[in-house]
């Protein structure tokens, strides 16, 4: 086996959510890596890094690893622009790990919203039948607001009202779905998912751990 430890730093806190994600995709590009993950927890720092270019090159410092993954969400540029930013942000902090750029279109919530069956499961329902009106997965990546519809779908697979619905907490819900995602590979429908593969295909390639 071979150990890979990565890094991922993110736009926020409830993007942890990929690391599931991330850890199956390295798994499934080769069954002989023995992956180790961990979070850039840079906000608990008592002068935390501002500007991206500064956030990595702190994350790389407490945060040592083989591999660094960089998010950003897309939101209202296009992934070409936050690959850039990202490129660009990289080579002013001078990192040396290999770094691959994960930019999903919208929001890292919108990956969610393939797994209806990981929803109902993360909202204690796995057998529930209520409707979850969740878009198809060839519209996912063209939803506004991805993450007010995962929340939506939670609390309706929840089933609950009243102050049981009001005390939901969505928030922590979001990385249950996650980790519950049966077959990540379900992902491969969605065009930021597929760069993102292909791209961290060319870097373990790269480094000869393919």
């Amino acid at each position: 086996m071979i150990p890979i430890r990565y890094t991922l730093v993110s736009d926020g806190s409830s993007d942890r959510t990929l690391m599931p994600i991330l850890s199956w995709l390295i798994e499934a590009l080769s069954q002989n890596f023995a992956v180790q993950s961990q979070w850039a927890d840079l906000g608990r720092l008592r002068n935390p890094p501002t500007g991206l270019s500064s956030r990595l090159k702190c994350a790389m410092e407490i945060y040592p690893c083989d591999l660094l993954f960089v998010h950003r969400d897309a939101e209202a540029q296009s992934h070409e622009i936050r690959r850039s930013e990202i490129v660009a942000a990289l080579a002013e902090s001078r990192v040396i790990a290999p770094a691959v750029c994960v930019v999903p279109i919208r929001m890292s919530e919108a990956w969610l919203l393939l797994s209806e069956s990981a929803i109902r499961t993360a909202a204690g329902r796995p057998s529930g039948k209520n409707q979850l009106r969740l878009p198809k997965a060839e519209l996912v990546e063209q939803v506004s607001d991805p993450k007010d519809v995962l929340f939506q779908a939670l609390r309706d697979a929840s089933g609950y009202s009243g102050r049981k619905l009001k005390n939901l907490r969505e928030g922590r819900l979001r990385h249950r779905v996650a980790e519950l995602i049966e077959d990540p590979g379900i992902l491969r429908k969605l065009s930021a998912f597929q760069r993102l593969e292909n791209d961290l295909a060319a870097e373990l390639s790269l480094r000869g751990w393919l």
